[in-house]
């Protein structure tokens, strides 16, 4: 078996995740969303919003400053010029996904036909004829939201709000049939889904195109190999969500016909696959801020292998006992996340908040600092807000803060 060096799978997972490439000169395109694209294969989407969504970042990361519309027209809109290129799916979690993947995932819609979790089904077994009823809905008016179609259905809804997750039934209905395959995302408005009949949304060949579970899982485990670079097998389920059960004879079939090569990872304990086209750079340089749910992080247990850098969500950590904060972007310089900041997009004062900020042990904080503060300012920009103010909270924050204080070209 061959070995690597940690410091080589750690490029070749940098190179694989295209922070190798240079930015574009001018204004990114509409073909280098596809270029990042064809490298990640998926855009996470979540629903925080306290800095930017989630599948807005990547770009970002990777691209420097950016028109956000080219990923709505990529996902929402379809012309023969410029064709929608992205569907939303459950791959990873909710993902926006290049279209022509989308027969990779019916094996999933075929599971999904009776719900993703116990209460869709009790909630189908208490109102047997309102799937029918929603696609009757929808195939009459087109794409809409679970409350538009409450509203053709004359549902009555309870006056009492519950928490976030309390759906009404037509909204969990709505949430089944796209799960199955009948309903796929036209648009999102306000981040609402908007459901229309699949047919309407996706091209015909893909609709018509099928492709057994057996296929489709071994396409999947190649496309996660491709945009890991170098990844053991819990790392390459994790990509798409898959089970021991599903992906073992698709990586056997695919280390046989060399697609895949077993390889041994100094430091590592568990043994690592490598697809045949990922490269190794000599060096990677450059700095991107990166978002909780970007595709090089959001394994953790991968991200703390691969860079030394232990990352966890504190969203949901009560405010007092979080370490780093609310929602925390990790701070890549030259191959190596070296920082982290918690950030906030504070839009009626025109600021990138930056709430706290710590640098990694043995890293040159004045150093990091030098690198950090034009990345911040950058998003500052392509959020379209007017400064960054910085807390001394964390490690880094003092430091921060006096060098964002200083006026520029100082």
């Amino acid at each position: 078996m061959r070995e690597m060096t940690a410091a080589a799978a750690r490029r070749s997972a940098l190179w694989a995740q295209g922070f190798a490439d240079r930015k574009p000169a001018g204004a990114p395109t509409r073909r280098h969303v596809r270029s990042v694209l064809d490298r990640v294969r998926l855009f996470q989407i979540d629903s925080v919003s306290v800095a930017v969504r989630a599948h807005y970042v990547p770009l970002f990361s990777r691209l420097g400053v950016y028109d956000r519309g080219l990923v709505d027209s990529a996902a929402w809109s379809h012309s023969a010029r410029a064709p929608r290129m992205l569907a939303e799916y459950w791959a990873h979690e909710a993902a926006f996904i290049p279209v022509e993947d989308w027969p990779l995932m019916r094996w999933r819609m075929h599971r999904y036909r009776h719900g993703r979790w116990s209460g869709e089904s009790r909630v189908l077994d208490r109102n047997p004829t309102l799937a029918a009823d929603v696609l009757d809905v929808i195939g009459a008016v087109g794409a809409c939201s679970a409350s538009d179609v409450e509203k053709h259905l004359e549902v009555d809804k309870p006056d009492r709000k519950g928490p976030w997750w309390d759906r009404s039934d037509t909204k969990v209905v709505c949430e089944q049939l796209f799960a199955s395959g009948a309903l796929a995302v036209d648009k999102r408005v306000a981040f609402t889904r908007h459901y229309d009949l699949s047919e309407r949304v996706l091209p015909k060949a893909i609709l018509a195109e099928e492709v057994s579970e057996d296929d489709a899982v071994r396409g999947l485990v190649q496309r996660s190999a491709r945009a890991l670079g170098v990844a053991t097998e819990p790392d390459l389920r994790d990509y798409y969500r898959l089970s021991p059960a599903q992906t073992a004879s698709a990586i056997e079939e695919l280390v046989e016909d060399g697609i895949l090569e077993r390889v041994g990872v100094r430091g590592w304990d568990a043994p690592a696959l490598v697809h045949r086209d990922v490269r190794v750079p000599r060096k990677v340089e450059g700095a991107a801020l990166l978002c909780p749910f970007d595709p090089l992080v959001f394994c953790r247990p991968r991200t703390e292998r691969i860079f030394d850098f232990r990352y966890r969500l504190e969203i949901y950590t009560p405010a007092h006992k979080r370490v780093h904060g609310y929602y925390v972007f990790p701070f890549l310089l030259n191959g190596e996340l070296v920082a982290r900041v918690d950030l906030k997009a504070d839009r009626a004062s025109g600021t990138l908040e930056v709430r706290s900020a710590f640098v990694e042990p043995d890293r040159n904080p004045g150093h990091v600092v030098e690198a950090l503060l034009p990345e911040l300012r950058r998003m500052a920009t392509w959020l379209g807000l007017d400064d960054v103010r910085v807390d001394d909270r964390g490690n880094l924050g003092a430091l921060l803060a006096a060098a964002a204080a200083r006026p520029r070209g100082e």
